[in-house]
């Protein structure tokens, strides 16, 4: 009880830390946004064909584009930040004091947990509002979608921050890795499965969460949305990449490292 306490009141003060810094907090929500408003407005006349259906281009990319800032929220924003917090010593110098680490990183990771529900809400409200796009009333679905995504990309996100040899390799290794991913899982365009593309795809969690939060937003069918294959792939992904940050993550820099 104490850490969850602990872990609490990290959040909140990771919490000020991040709205002190307008300039950054202000990036992450613009950027999903602008990516929402460029390929809305070049394919609004475009529609999609999904499970049950054909939809405007909107309704399909309105949830890739939360599923985009959820990735973003909990993976690059992470993976960036732990790295630059060992390099700078601040990770080493934390363990010198009361915090556990469990509550130190449970805090890390409840701020940009909060970071992703605000940035969906935003994105969902954007979408709703100017596009006309529809939400079937999914909130236990979206919520899960959304819970899911938040452990994978937040266990990738610690993974990969052990990658990364110093502060100023990070932002480049992070996006190199998420960003063909992005485009090859459909996020920004649909990608047939049977596609050669669309099969690689498929082994990446990318992918899946996509596959989720088209299924969450479809007008067509009933149920929560959620599909068990998909729900499992972010689960199994998860598991991996928390297994290689536990046997990988350190709190000091990087030996070598300049």
């Amino acid at each position: 009880m104490r850490t969850l306490g602990i872990a609490a009141r990290r959040v909140k003060w990771e919490q000020k830390m991040y709205w002190r810094n307008p300039a950054a907090a202000g990036f992450t929500f613009a950027f999903p946004l602008l990516f929402l408003v460029v390929f809305a407005t070049i394919n609004g006349n475009n529609h999609v064909r999904i499970a049950g259906g054909v939809v405007r281009f909107a309704q399909y990319y309105v949830p890739g584009i939360v599923a985009f800032g959820v990735i973003s929220a909990c993976y690059t924003n992470l993976a960036i930040a732990l790295t630059f917090r060992r390099e700078a010593g601040i990770l080493k110098r934390t363990r010198g004091t009361p915090v556990s680490p469990t509550a130190y990183l449970a805090g890390m990771v409840g701020n940009v947990i909060v970071i992703a529900l605000l940035l969906s809400a935003v994105t969902v409200a954007f979408g709703v509002v100017v596009y006309g796009v529809t939400f079937p009333g999914r909130y236990l679905g979206l919520a899960l979608t959304i819970v899911l995504a938040a452990f994978c990309f937040s266990a990738l996100g610690i993974a990969m921050s052990t990658f990364a040899p110093n502060e100023d390799a990070a932002p480049a290794l992070v996006n190199f890795v998420i960003f063909p991913l992005l485009f090859i899982s459909g996020t920004f365009q649909p990608i047939r499965a049977a596609s050669a593309i669309g099969r690689i795809a498929r082994v990446f969690p990318v992918w899946h969460l996509n596959r989720m939060m088209v299924s969450v937003f479809s007008p067509f069918g009933g149920g929560s949305g959620i599909e068990p294959r998909h729900a499992l792939a972010l689960l199994a992904w998860g598991a991996g990449a928390t297994v290689v940050a536990a046997r990988r993550f350190r709190w000091e820099r990087r030996r070598g490292a300049g």
